[in-house]
């Protein structure tokens, strides 16, 4: 059975100051957000969670992708982008993550904006009103630190206990006067390969 949705959200923030100093170009983040019925509530310890990822995943990704391009205005003003699940306190970390974690999910998202790089995640377990953190990176560059942002908000009323909210975020540009350069001037300082970061 498709997700059971009670509700979604839209979240639109747009930074004109940042450290007292107009921005050149304000700062647009967007979050999409859809509050669920956990597909797992109710049955116990679940050993095969692929039927309710099946059922629930696509349709959730499909939806969450047309509502970020819908407030960005098209997958190619999206520059940086992420995810997150919050699951209530009567499921398993498990339960969000599984809804997130597959391609069926990403890959809506992913190909719609003509990303390259993994969505940046954040999975946890919380009641209503948890603080829901969509950490973000740039689509293409994992090393691009500009684009390292974190979108931040809550609901109020959710995750219920029986509950899974699901998000997708997005920034239209980086941080306003970012200033401290990319990872890979880090790395060619550190003697540090590239292609092999943590030097293993």
């Amino acid at each position: 059975m498709p997700a059971e949705i009670r509700k979604t959200l839209l979240h639109v923030e747009n930074t004109f100051i940042e450290g007292g100093k107009s921005a050149e170009t304000p700062l647009k983040l967007v979050a999409a957000l859809a509050v669920i019925k956990n597909p797992w509530a109710g049955q116990g310890f679940v050993e095969d969670l692929r039927p309710g990822i099946q059922d629930c995943a696509p349709g959730l990704g499909a939806m969450l992708t047309e509502m970020i391009l819908d407030a960005s205005g098209g997958g190619d003003k999206v520059e940086g982008y992420g995810k997150t699940a919050i699951v209530g306190m009567n499921g398993e970390v498990e339960h969000a993550s599984a809804l997130i974690h597959t391609l069926r999910f990403g890959n809506y998202y992913r190909d719609a904006v003509g990303a390259k790089s993994y969505l940046a995640f954040c999975n946890t377990r919380g009641p209503a009103n948890a603080p829901v953190m969509i950490p973000l990176m740039d689509k293409n560059d994992g090393g691009r630190r500009s684009h390292y942002l974190t979108i931040q908000l809550s609901v109020a009323d959710a995750p219920g206990a029986d509950e899974i909210l699901i998000g997708l975020g997005a920034s239209l540009g980086g941080r306003p006067h970012h200033r401290i350069g990319d990872r890979y001037q880090d790395l060619k300082e550190l003697g540090h390969d590239i292609d092999n970061p943590a030097a293993v």
